[in-house]
């Protein structure tokens, strides 16, 4: 590969390529996976999701913004220092996410009830806490939708004691098409550069979420669904949205 090809519009062609991929090959797991959150707003559930490094970002469209579903819940390895008590020191840990135990706790301090989904998010779907998140929501009865690369995920050995990884979980996973290593571009004498997961989650996500609005629809609900806290009105509309779910979804500044 040439310098030449490592440019803006071949990032631009390149994903914009995937991004039709992923939208065309996975319209039935959407659906599947849209009927996971469709149901779980229809028996008063929260999604609850949850992602470690930079696919908190993907956590993020679907909790708590703008033209998302209201009964969402964003979880965190931070949770551990905000509702936890811990000292802010333990988010210094370079190995805090392959401890035994944080899912558990980040769990326990959600407190969720049986009806609430769990999405878990994961490029390489093999991330101790990631794995450790998915088995906990699992023994709770949880249903789990997983979004994660199966090229990755299949390229490298299971991270977690038990051998499992993510997709292994899940009872319907979305696949990101993401390339082993996540970056797209391939540099001359080898490494690769452009990660693409997070552009493929967030497609995923909210082509998930319009089609649980459309299931929604499709039987007489409206969506209960965020406005902008920037228009007038706004933040009212959404503070008497949240209180159905009062004590059950957290909203934080970051």
């Amino acid at each position: 590969m040439s310098v030449e090809s490592v440019s803006a519009q071949e990032f631009a062609h390149e994903s914009l390529s995937v991004l039709r991929h992923v939208t065309e090959s996975g319209r039935d797991e959407v659906a599947r996976a849209a009927e996971l959150i469709a149901d779980c707003v229809r028996s008063d559930g929260v999604v609850q999701a949850f992602g470690t490094g930079h696919s908190q970002a993907i956590v993020l469209e679907l909790a708590g913004r703008a033209g998302g579903l209201v009964p969402t819940n964003r979880l965190s390895i931070a949770d551990l220092v905000l509702y936890g008590g811990d000292s802010p020191a333990v988010l210094d840990d370079p190995l805090l996410e392959r401890k035994p135990g944080v899912a558990e706790r980040i769990y326990e301090l959600a407190a969720p009830r049986p009806q609430d989904l769990f999405v878990v998010i994961s490029n390489s779907g093999v991330n101790n806490v990631i794995v450790e998140m998915a088995l906990h929501a699992k023994a709770h009865g949880h249903r789990i939708l997983a979004i994660t690369s199966l090229t990755h995920t299949r390229a490298v050995p299971a991270g977690h004691p038990s051998g499992k990884k993510l997709a292994d979980l899940a009872d319907v996973v979305l696949d990101n098409a993401a390339p082993r290593g996540d970056a797209l571009l391939q540099l001359p004498g080898g490494g690769s550069v452009c990660a693409l997961s997070t552009l493929t989650g967030v497609m995923l996500a909210q082509m998930t979420v319009a089609e649980a609005a459309a299931q929604l629809l499709a039987s007489g609900e409206r969506p209960p669904v965020y406005v902008s806290a920037n228009v007038p009105g706004g933040f009212e509309s959404n503070l008497e949205l949240e209180k159905r779910y009062a004590g059950r979804i957290r909203r934080t500044a970051s």
